[in-house]
C-alpha cells in the first residue's frame, strides 16, 4: 500500500488585490557530454506567462510589514513586524526589484525531490554528468516522510512498503546501506464485518458460505485473467481496451459478482490499493495497475507480496542519503514557476526569480502540478489536457502507540480488514520496530471516509480510531495509546493527494500513451509513468532511471578543437612522407648558400 504538505496562502498580511493575483500562482514543487555508453540499457526505456509578485512587492502589499515562509507555500508563514529580521539566507536569493538572479549552469535540471527525481539526479551524477535539482518543499522525499521525534524514533508518514519484484528500490537501499525488515504477519489477521470480528491468516478474507467463496474466486481470478491481456507498457493497445475503458470499476464489479459480501470486499479492495472509488476509476486503468503490480494477491498481500517489508529508519533515508552524495546539487524551497525552452538551453524559472539554465530537465513531480508551472513554448495540446484529467487519491495515514503489543498476546499481528462504513479505518498493519520497541497499529482512513472526517481535529480522529480498534480486537487497552501521529496527504500543496494519480473512464486510450512522451527537452518520470509497480517506491526508481537514460544519448556531443583536426595514423605518415624531403632539401639550400643570409 503506497502513499504524500500543503498550505496556501492564508495569511491575512495581504490586500484583496494581491491576495487576488496571488491565487494565480499556487506554484508547484518543485551534469559534460560524453555518457551515452556509461549507463545500462533499460528495455522501458500552456498557459500564457505571467509574472509573479516579487517578495518586495509583496512586502509593500503587506500593511506593515513582509510576509514569511508561507509565501513559498510550505506552511506555517505569517506577516514580519517592520524590523523584524526573516529567515536567515532568504533574502541574498530574493531581490526585492523582481530581477531573476542566475543560479548555476547543468547538463540536466530536475523538479522534485522525491525518489524518482533523486533517482535520476544519482544515475546522471554517477554517470559524470552535471545536475541540480529543484524542490519545491523545505525537505526531500515527495511522498515519502521519515518523521523522527522521541515518542516514535521514527515513522515513515507517506510510503514504506516493499517487497519481492520490487528489485530495484532494494537495489538502491541496498547500494545506500539501508536494511528491510519484515512486517510482522506471524499471528492472526482480524476480518471485521457485520460488527463481528473473525480471526484469520492472511488479508484475504476467509468465508463458510459455498457461494460467497465461489464468487471471491471467480473476482480474483477474472481480474487476474482480464489483466494479462493488458500491455505493461502500453494499455491502450489492450485487445478490448475501448470497452474496459469505457467502464468503471463499479460497473465491472457489478458484472463478475453476485453477492453482496463480494461486492463490498471488491470495493474495499479497490480502495485499498488506488485510495480511490470504484465509480471513479476506469476499469481497464485499475485492472493494469494490479497486472503491473503482479496480480491481485501480490499488490495486497504482506507475505511475498507488495507489503512485506520496510526500511529500517525509514523510507526517507533514501532520498535523505542521495541529497548527502550530491551535496549542493540539491535545492530546497524552490517551487519552478517557469520554464522556457525557446533558446539553446533550457531555462527554469523559481517562485524566488532564480534562474537555472540546463540542455534538458527532468519533470519528477506528479503530473497534475506541472498545471501550475508556465511552459514557452506551450505544452502540446494533449498533454496539457492530460494532466487536467488525472486526480490523485485521498488517503489520511494513521499511526497509534501503546505501551506494548497487547495485541500480540491476544494472537493478533497487529493487522485487520475493516469492512464497516461507519468504521474511520479500513485496513491495518502492526508498525512496531523490528526490535520489538515502540509498539504501534498503522491504519489508512480511505477516500470517502477521508473527506468525511477530515474536519475533524486530529484528536477527535485518535478518538474515533482508538475506539474502533477496542471494538475489533475486543480489548479496552487499545482505548489508551501513549502516542498518536497522522499525516493528511490530501492537504500536502505539493503532491495533492496520495498515493497516486488514477485514470477516470475514457481517459487512458485517449491520452494515456502521452504519459511518458518527452516535449522537446523535457522528459517525464514520477511513479505514474512507471510500467512495474506503478504508484510505489519501486515505479519511482524505474521512473526516474528511465527518464535519466533518456536524456544520456540526447546530449550533445563536444570535441576540442586537437580532437576534431589532428590527423590518423596514416595521414601523420604522409605528413612526415611530404615534409621530411622538404626540410632536407631546405637544409642542403641553406648549407649551400642558395637561401639568404642575415
Amino acid at each position: 500500500m503506497p502513499r504524500i504538505t500543503s498550505t496556501s496562502f492564508r495569511n491575512g498580511c495581504f490586500r484583496a488585490n494581491v491576495l487576488l493575483a496571488a491565487n494565480l500562482w499556487a506554484a508547484p514543487p518543485g551534469p559534460s557530454s560524453r555518457g551515452s555508453d556509461m549507463l545500462p540499457s533499460d528495455p522501458t526505456s500552456s498557459r500564457p506567462s505571467v509574472l509573479p509578485l516579487t517578495r518586495g512587492q509583496k512586502a509593500a502589499a503587506s500593511p506593515g510589514g513582509a510576509c514569511d515562509p508561507d509565501w513559498l507555500g510550505l506552511g506555517g508563514g505569517r506577516c514580519r513586524e517592520p524590523g523584524e529580521p526573516g529567515r536567515a539566507g532568504q533574502g541574498a536569493a530574493e531581490r526585492a526589484d523582481g530581477a531573476g538572479a542566475m543560479g548555476e549552469k547543468c547538463d540536466v535540471v530536475v523538479l522534485g525531490a522525491g525518489i524518482s527525481g533523486m533517482s535520476a539526479a544519482k544515475l546522471l551524477a554517477d554517470s559524470g554528468l552535471s545536475v541540480v535539482v529543484l524542490e519545491a518543499r523545505d525537505r526531500v522525499g515527495g511522498r515519502t516522510f521519515t518523521i523522527r521525534n522521541k515518542q516514535v524514533n521514527y515513522v515513515d508518514v507517506g510510503g514504506a512498503y516493499v517487497g519481492p519484484t520490487q528489485n530495484r528500490i532494494l537495489r538502491l537501499a541496498k547500494e545506500l546501506g539501508i536494511n528491510t525488515y519484515k512486517v510482522n504477519i506471524k499471528e492472526r489477521v482480524i476480518y471485521h464485518v457485520k460488527g463481528k470480528s473473525y480471526p484469520l491468516y492472511g488479508l484475504f478474507p476467509t468465508v463458510w458460505n459455498p457461494l460467497v467463496y465461489l464468487d471471491y474466486n471467480n473476482l480474483w481470478r477474472k481480474m487476474d485473467e482480464m489483466g494479462k491481456e493488458i500491455p505493461a507498457e502500453a494499455p491502450w493497445d489492450a485487445p478490448h481496451a475501448a470497452e474496459w475503458d469505457k467502464m468503471t470499476m463499479k460497473e465491472l464489479i457489478s458484472k463478475i459478482c453476485w453477492t453482496k459480501a463480494a461486492r463490498d470486499f471488491a470495493t474495499l479492495f479497490v480502495n485499498v490499493n488506488v485510495t480511490s472509488e470504484p465509480h471513479e476509476v476506469s476499469a481497464l486503468w485499475f485492472l493494469w495497475y494490479v497486472k503491473q503490480c503482479g496480480g491481485t494477491t501480490r499488490i495486497f498481500s504482506v507475505t511475498n507480496g507488495g507489503q512485506e517489508r520496510k526500511f529500517v529508519g525509514g523510507s526517507g533515508q533514501i532520498t535523505e542519503k542521495i541529497m548527502q552524495r550530491l551535496g549542493g546539487r540539491v535545492k530546497l524551497e524552490r517551487p519552478v514557476v517557469h520554464i522556457d525552452q525557446s533558446g539553446e538551453n533550457v531555462i527554469v524559472q523559481t517562485l524566488n526569480h532564480e534562474k537555472y539554465e540546463g540542455k534538458y530537465v527532468i519533470s519528477a513531480i506528479p503530473p497534475g502540478l506541472t498545471t501550475k508551472i508556465h511552459f514557452n513554448p506551450e505544452l502540446p495540446t494533449k498533454r496539457n489536457q492530460l494532466i487536467q484529467r488525472l486526480p490523485m487519491g485521498s488517503v489520511i495515514k494513521c499511526m497509534v502507540y501503546y505501551k506494548e503489543a497487547f495485541w500480540r498476546r491476544m494472537d493478533y499481528c497487529g493487522s485487520m480488514v475493516i469492512e464497516d462504513e461507519e468504521a474511520p479505518i479500513s485496513i491495518t498493519l502492526d508498525d512496531t520496530k523490528p526490535d520489538g520497541s515502540v509498539p504501534a497499529i498503522m491504519g489508512f482512513i480511505l477516500t470517502r471516509k477521508a473527506f468525511k472526517l477530515v474536519h475533524l481535529s486530529k484528536e477527535e480522529r485518535k478518538r474515533k480510531i482508538c475506539e474502533l480498534y477496542a471494538k475489533v480486537l475486543g480489548s479496552e487497552e487499545a482505548l489508551h495509546p501513549v502516542h498518536y501521529e497522522e499525516k493528511n496527504w490530501s492537504a500536502e500543496q505539493y503532491s495533492g493527494g496520495c498515493y497516486t494519480v488514477y485514470f477516470p473512464p475514457g481517459i487512458m486510450t485517449q491520452y494515456g500513451r502521452i504519459i511518458r512522451e518527452s516535449f522537446g527537452r523535457i522528459y517525464f518520470a514520477g511513479t505514474e509513468t512507471a510500467t512495474q509497480w506503478s504508484g510505489y517506491m519501486e515505479g519511482a526508481v524505474q521512473a526516474g532511471e528511465r527518464a535519466a537514460k533518456e536524456d544520456v544519448p540526447a546530449l550533445p556531443i563536444t570535441t576540442t578543437f586537437w580532437e576534431r583536426n589532428l590527423p590518423s595514423i596514416p595521414g601523420l605518415l604522409m605528413l612526415v612522407g611530404v615534409f621530411t624531403p622538404m626540410a632536407a632539401l631546405g637544409l642542403f639550400a641553406y648549407k649551400k648558400g642558395l637561401l639568404f643570409r642575415n
